[in-house]
C-alpha cells in the first residue's frame, strides 16, 4: 500500500512540473550590441600623393669656344664651382699673336684715316677755286669714307681677337657641382665641339617632376585660386622618411598626354645639404588646401552593396538598424570623405553590424577611441 501511494505521489509531482514548464514562455534574446561613433564635422587638410623624380635646377655642359691644347685643369671632379671660375686653360699663345696683329691693323687704319681726312678737307677747299677737278674731290671724299670703314673693320677684328683670347680660359657659366672631366692636360679640343668637357649641375634648389591627372589638376587649381597662391609639397624619400624641407609647385605643363591623360607638374625644393640628387625616386605629397565641416567615415564602417555602392549602418529611430547609401569623394588616411548619406549627429555603427538587419532593434554602445582612429 505504501508503495502504491509513493508511485501516485511521484506521478502527481511529475505532472505538476510538466504543466508548470509548459505555462512558462521562452524569453527572446536581447538586441545585439553595436559600437557607434557620433558623426561630427571636421576641418581637414587635403593632400595628394604622386610619384616623381628629382632633376637639377640648372644644367650647363661646358664646351670650348676656341680650339687648342688644354694646358691646365683648375678644379677637382665632384667639387662645387662658382660662376665665372676658370675651369680649363687652353694654350693662349696663338690668340695673343692674333690680338697683337689686330691691334697693329687698328693702328694702321687710324693712320690711313688721318691722312684721308686731311686730303678730303684740302680737296674740298681747292675744288671751290678750281685748283682740283670735281673728280679728284669726289675720289678724296670716297677715300675718306673707305678709310673710316677700314678702321671700323680693324676694330671689329680687334674685338674678336680679344674675345677669342678670353675664351682660352674656359669658365663656369653657373654655380654648382661639376662632374667628371673627359679631358686631361695635353688634350686637343675644338671650338664648339659636340662633346662636353664636363657637366655642371645646380642642386640647390632642385626640381621634382611628378605626373597628375588633368582632372585632379583642375581641382588643385580651384583650391589654389587667389593672388600668389602656390601649392605646398612634402617629399617622402625611398626609405620612407620625410624630407625636412617643404617645396612649392612652380609649373604645370601646357599639354595633356593623350594616352594617359596626365600632366607634368614641377615643384622647387630647397636642397642646402644636397640630400636630393638628380634622378632620385620620391613621392610628393601636394597640399590641396583645407576643407571645413567635412564628414568622415572610417574605412571599417563602410562596405559595398551588390551594385558596388558604398553603404554604412547607422542607429535609426527607436534604436533600430538603418542602412545608408553613401557618396564618397576620396580616401583620407583611414577614412572616407563623405559628401552624401551622412550628416552631423548621425550615430555611425563601426562594430557589430555583421549581426544586424534593416529595422532590427539594437543596443548601441558609444566607442570612445573611434574618433581618434578616424582622424
Amino acid at each position: 500500500m505504501s508503495v502504491t501511494r509513493l508511485g501516485l505521489s511521484l506521478l502527481l509531482l511529475f505532472s505538476l512540473a510538466c504543466s508548470h514548464s509548459a505555462a512558462t514562455p521562452k524569453q527572446p534574446p536581447p538586441p545585439p550590441e553595436v559600437g557607434f561613433l557620433t558623426v561630427e564635422p571636421q576641418s581637414i587638410t587635403l593632400t595628394t600623393e604622386l610619384p616623381g623624380r628629382t632633376s637639377a635646377y640648372l644644367v650647363a655642359e661646358v664646351r670650348p669656344q676656341v680650339s687648342g691644347i688644354i694646358q691646365q685643369r683648375n678644379f677637382a671632379e665632384g667639387s662645387l664651382v662658382e660662376a665665372g671660375m676658370a675651369l680649363y686653360q687652353i694654350d693662349a699663345a696663338p690668340y695673343r699673336a692674333q690680338l697683337a696683329s689686330a691691334e697693329a691693323a687698328v693702328a694702321r687704319a687710324e693712320a690711313n684715316l688721318a691722312s684721308a681726312e686731311a686730303k678730303a678737307d684740302r680737296y674740298k677747299d681747292l675744288v671751290t677755286i678750281d685748283a682740283v677737278s670735281q673728280q679728284e674731290n669726289v675720289e678724296a671724299q670716297a677715300g675718306l669714307k673707305q678709310a673710316m670703314a677700314e678702321l671700323q673693320a680693324a676694330k671689329a677684328n680687334l674685338e674678336s681677337a680679344q674675345i677669342n683670347l678670353s675664351y682660352t680660359e674656359v669658365r663656369s657659366p653657373i654655380r654648382g657641382r661639376i662632374g667628371k672631366s673627359i679631358v686631361t692636360p695635353g688634350a686637343l679640343v675644338t671650338g664648339n665641339q659636340n662633346q662636353a668637357l664636363a657637366t655642371i649641375q645646380q642642386l640647390d634648389p632642385i626640381y621634382v617632376d611628378v605626373q597628375q591627372s588633368a582632372t585632379e589638376l583642375l581641382a588643385l587649381r580651384k583650391a589654389m585660386e587667389g593672388p600668389n597662391q602656390k601649392a605646398r609639397m612634402q617629399l617622402v624619400l625611398e626609405d620612407g622618411s620625410y624630407y625636412p624641407h617643404a617645396g612649392t609647385l612652380e609649373f604645370s605643363d601646357i599639354t595633356v598626354d593623350r594616352e594617359t591623360g596626365m600632366v607634368t607638374l614641377r615643384a622647387v625644393f630647397p636642397n642646402p645639404d644636397q640630400w636630393l640628387l638628380p634622378g632620385m625616386f620620391v613621392r610628393a605629397k601636394i597640399d590641396n588646401g583645407t576643407r571645413d565641416n567635412a564628414i568622415l567615415a572610417p574605412h571599417r564602417a563602410v562596405s559595398r552593396n551588390t551594385k558596388g555602392e558604398p553603404t554604412a549602418w547607422v542607429v535609426g529611430e527607436n534604436q533600430t538598424a538603418e542602412q545608408r547609401t553613401l557618396t564618397v569623394e576620396r580616401s583620407l588616411q583611414d577614412s572616407w570623405i563623405v559628401t552624401e548619406g551622412l550628416t552631423a549627429g548621425d550615430k555611425l555603427i563601426l562594430e557589430g553590424f555583421q549581426r544586424i538587419r534593416p529595422g532590427s532593434p539594437l543596443t548601441p554602445v558609444p566607442l570612445q577611441n573611434a574618433g581618434a582612429e578616424s582622424k
